[in-house]
């Protein structure tokens, strides 16, 4: 794909949104192994009913891998991932929720330390099937300048 985006070339504002994927017990069983997080308001179903949300919550960290992942459908070969900032688990997702990401660019600014790129900061918001935000963080890019192309 030859999408190139440089920095003077996205647009604060600009949103897009991304598809919905519905969460399920398997995902959990998964994250838990793969990340070695088995609290038991995440795996254990009984523990759960005795808790302020009588179910079994999905880990913050998955709901922030998979809320991201789904923003991964269009390849910027001049930008990269800088990181992930203001990260807050707003509320809980449950078995059964189905989640999309709204991505807005919040702001740009000349990045500091290498003056051929810029940084942009995305807003990312993961939300659930009833409108609520579950998840928001920052999301940091290092974007090429324009100035930088060869023609």
């Amino acid at each position: 794909m030859n999408n190139r985006l440089y920095f003077e070339d996205i647009e604060i504002g600009a949103t897009r949104q991304i598809f919905g994927r519905t969460i399920t017990e398997t995902d959990i069983v998964l994250h838990a192994g793969h990340s070695g997080d088995f609290f038991p308001h995440h795996v254990d179903a009984e523990f759960c009913k005795t808790t302020p949300f009588g179910q079994r919550i999905a880990h913050g960290t998955m709901i922030l891998t998979i809320g991201i992942g789904l923003t991964a459908v269009e390849i910027n070969p001049v930008a990269f991932t800088y990181g992930y900032d203001r990260i807050r688990f707003v509320k809980p997702v449950f078995i059964g929720d189905t989640i999309h990401t709204c991505v807005t660019i919040a702001r740009k600014e000349p990045d500091q330390k290498r003056e051929t790129f810029g940084r942009v900061f995305e807003a990312c918001e993961v939300i659930n099937q009833h409108d609520q935000v579950v998840m928001a963080c920052e999301h940091i890019l290092l974007v090429e300048r324009s100035n930088n192309k060869t023609t």
